[in-house]
């Protein structure tokens, strides 16, 4: 009997117009912070590329031999110390993008931590706010 009550009880919560914004507010922060996941595993794996490619520049044995080094959509070819600041140059940026992704994240967990007690606090188990893969 005490879960039928309850269940009762759960049915009957009203969700006001602020509550609804809140909600849709959780989705988009929460679509963002997954975009916002996808893009900075794309960066590091780029990250991971170009420390590759870096590695790979220290094999080369004959340090006059022309290097191809991909600028946009084409390869142009440049000498060793020229490749080696390309890469450097590379690396720092996608380094500074991984940052401000991750600071993004950051901001985007903190404001749906937020909402989670908001709508915690109100719906209690009515409402399911986790991640599946979480």
């Amino acid at each position: 009997m005490a879960a039928v009550a309850q269940k009762n009880k759960d049915s009957e919560i009203h969700v006001t117009f602020e509550d609804q914004q809140h909600i849709n507010k959780f989705a988009r922060h929460n679509a963002k912070l997954q975009d916002l996941k996808d893009e900075l595993e794309a960066k590091k794996k780029e990250m991971q590329n170009l420390d590759d490619a870096g590695d790979d520049l220290l094999m080369v044995d004959d340090e006059s031999a022309p290097i191809p080094y991909m600028v946009g959509e084409v390869f142009v070819c440049m000498n060793m110390e020229e490749t080696n600041k390309m890469l450097e140059n590379a690396k720092e940026n996608v380094q500074k993008e991984i940052k401000n992704i991750e600071k993004l994240c950051d901001d985007h967990k903190h404001t749906l931590s937020d909402l989670k007690i908001k709508l915690y606090a109100k719906f209690g188990t009515s409402i399911n706010l986790e991640n599946e893969e979480e």
